[in-house]
């Protein structure tokens, strides 16, 4: 592939994913762990938890900077302990993530959704969530944009949260570390429903997500490359480099607003019994 194109793929419903995922899904993804709890149905691919194990998936290839976007419908019925993951990860122990964690609960009572952001191997930032919507109803697409400025996690491409670069102020921010595109699901109730009090009542396993829709629009790094800056870096202008896109537009940041006001149920930067100095990156 040429430089100039760092478009890796776009995997288009119209073209790809409605005629042959199925029968592609190997030549993108590859499984992350316990391969027999894929399935693979026409282009949706199924991954179930049991007593024996949850499961994962991951791209083949690492991406810096751009958007990743996937279409799920979360467990049915009586989800507690479970949590069902999209996120994009680099490796090791100083490895930089980006998670949406779909936190399961008992039937009748929503999901709550979970993003955390980890740079150089700290976490800790976590925001929780309500939806507007019930995700096991049906699929929706949650999505990952990332470039030097901010990064944005969506719900229908609406904006949940955004994490800014505020390396001006000391605050250490993703931009270096290439990261594969991943989903999972597993078994976490000793916190993931409230709090640990609601464990994972086997006798409704196995627990199903499915996942659809992959769209991935970033810079692509294979293995064998080494120099970041010289595929991906400052001295090109991608589509995510764009000036009108070093912020939220005004629709954007009124959207914001209104999950913030709506359907935050927690965030870290709020949370001074936890934080006796709040992180700098909470102070405007």
């Amino acid at each position: 592939m040429a430089q100039q194109c760092p478009l890796t793929f776009v995997m288009s419903l119209a073209m790809l994913l409605n005629v042959a995922f199925s029968a592609n899904f190997s030549d993108f993804f590859q499984p992350l762990w316990a391969p027999d709890h894929i399935a693979t149905e026409g282009d949706h691919i199924n991954l179930s938890l049991d007593t024996v194990s949850g499961c994962g998936f991951e791209s083949r290839s690492k991406y810096l900077f751009g958007k990743a976007s996937m279409q799920i419908k979360l467990v049915e019925g009586d989800s507690a302990g479970t949590v069902t993951a999209f996120y994009m990860s680099s490796e090791g122990p100083n490895h930089d993530e980006l998670d949406f964690e779909f936190l399961g609960n008992v039937s009748g009572e929503p999901y709550l959704v979970q993003t955390n952001v980890y740079v150089n191997g700290s976490g800790n930032r976590e925001q929780r969530h309500s939806l507007w919507f019930d995700p096991t109803l049906d699929f929706h697409t949650y999505s990952l944009f990332w470039n030097r400025r901010y990064i944005v996690f969506l719900v229908d491409g609406i904006p949940m949260r955004v994490f800014a670069n505020k390396e001006e102020n000391g605050v250490v921010y993703p931009k270096s570390q290439a990261m594969s595109i991943r989903g999972s699901v597993w078994n976490a109730d000793d916190w993931a429903t409230q709090g640990g009090r609601v464990r994972t009542n086997w006798s409704h396993s196995p627990f199903v997500s499915t996942f659809r829709s992959f769209e991935i629009d970033a810079c692509e790094l294979s293995p064998e490359t080494d120099d970041v800056e010289a595929k991906c870096g400052v001295s090109r202008q991608f589509w995510w480099d764009k000036p009108s896109l070093r912020e939220l537009n005004r629709h954007q940041s009124h959207q914001l607003k209104w999950v913030r006001r709506k359907h935050l149920v927690y965030d870290y930067c709020k949370d001074v019994a936890r934080f006796t100095e709040l992180p700098r990156e909470c102070i405007n």
